[in-house]
């Protein structure tokens, strides 16, 4: 990994902020996916660099509305960022107490491929050659979900989730705990389309491009 230091990608029309992110020590760049939570959910996003001081981020989709968010972090840590500037889907954060760079670095490489869940509750239809049933979502990964439904399925039982903003879904029983269960997708969402996917079920705004 490339951690030699280069100009922050901070909005040029801020110069208070890019005079600021300027002074920070070093700017590391870091890809890495990660969680963004707001008072509007909880959002898909990937790291470009991050600095003392900072973080720029790519979007799937718009930017949350909310000026105050949380970063989690692949190994659990979570930051209190505050948006700076917004262009396209490319976005620029301060956060709101300084960070430890190598220790944030250290911590996303630790956990380089630990798969993201996003706490979304959310009602489909769960469709088997028995028949139809309610079921709720509880969270959301690219490669299966955890619901909740009274319907009684035996694992590796093929299940099919239907609901609003969510495709067709075929899907396996992996584990059953009382009336909660895991399910792994047959077909896993990449990254972008997870992403999107989330916009859709928690705020559609998000991916209207007018």
């Amino acid at each position: 990994m490339d951690h030699a230091a280069k100009t922050p990608e901070f909005d040029d029309t801020a110069p208070d902020v890019v005079d600021d992110a300027r002074r920070a020590e070093r700017v590391t760049i870091l890809i890495r996916a990660a969680k963004l939570i707001s008072g509007q959910g909880e959002f898909v996003c990937v790291i470009r660099d991050v600095s003392e001081i900072g973080v720029s981020v790519r979007m799937f989709h718009k930017l949350p509305s909310c000026e105050t968010m949380e970063l989690h972090m692949p190994s659990g840590a979570i930051y209190e960022i505050r948006s700076v500037w917004e262009r396209g889907n490319e976005a620029g954060f301060e956060f709101e107490h300084p960070v430890d760079v190598a220790k944030l670095v250290q911590e996303a490489d630790e956990y380089p491929k630990r798969g993201m869940r996003l706490g979304m509750y959310f009602p489909v239809e769960l469709v088997t050659l028995a028949g139809k049933y309610e079921a709720f979502v509880e969270n959301l990964s690219q490669q299966g979900a955890r619901l909740e439904c009274d319907g009684l399925f035996a694992i590796d039982q093929t299940v099919t989730l239907v609901g609003e903003g969510l495709k067709e879904v075929r899907a396996k029983v992996r584990w059953r705990r009382d009336n909660h269960y895991g399910v792994v997708f047959d077909d896993t969402y990449t990254l972008g389309e997870f992403a999107r996917l989330a916009a859709q079920l928690q705020a559609p705004v998000l991916l209207d491009h007018d």
